[in-house]
């Protein structure tokens, strides 16, 4: 059982071109997390979008299902992409990780897209979203626990838990605001969120 079929004509000359058996190892990433590097390394070296196989979608029913999916790239602990969907955007939450993964990859306009020489080296996880609990206080976020979402009008920032940087509450809301263009003084809606995380 294997993630993807190659399209006609890629190439599978890199390792990371090689398709990665649906098995959960302790010491090896979990295969959402393959599923990602995958569609990375073909894209990089094709330009090509992988397509998982119905063995994929056996193995684990949750890839059948929609939901919202961020991907996050570190190299030397560094962070070198990031690009998700709180709500999901294709058919189904395999295909959400693939676009996100190439999302992260090339289209994060932080960061100059990843390179083949690249690819082995980023640590990956993958987040998938649970639904939106709207909140009255801050009191009810925790950084560590809980993603934020602060809205103001038509204009929205998030931020994911768990970011080791973030040790606040206070931090947290500060950023998702900036990210959104929402100004310290303005009224807020906010919302947190939880996440099942793979690495």
């Amino acid at each position: 059982m294997f993630f993807f079929v190659q399209p006609p004509g890629a190439r599978a000359a890199h390792p990371a071109l090689v398709v990665h058996p649906l098995t959960i190892s302790p010491t090896n990433p979990h295969p959402f997390v393959c599923l990602a590097r995958d569609a990375i390394a073909l894209y990089v070296e094709a330009g090509q979008v992988i397509t998982p196989l119905e063995s994929c979608y056996e193995q684990f029913e949750i890839l059948r299902g929609q939901s919202g999916v961020f991907v996050t790239l570190r190299k030397s602990e560094e962070l070198r992409g990031c690009m998700g969907t709180l709500e999901p955007a294709c058919a189904n939450m395999a295909l959400e990780i693939i676009e996100n993964a190439i999302s992260a990859a090339f289209r994060d306009p932080r960061f100059f897209p990843v390179n083949m020489e690249e690819v082995e080296d980023l640590s990956i996880s993958i987040d998938v979203v649970k639904p939106l609990e709207q909140v009255l206080c801050m009191a009810d976020l925790n950084p560590s626990c809980y993603g934020v979402v602060v809205r103001q009008g038509m204009r929205r920032g998030l931020l994911l838990p768990g970011i080791t940087e973030i040790t606040s509450v206070e931090a947290q809301v500060a950023i998702a605001r900036e990210k959104g263009g929402i100004g310290e003084d303005e009224d807020i809606e906010l919302f947190r969120f939880e996440v099942d995380r793979y690495h």
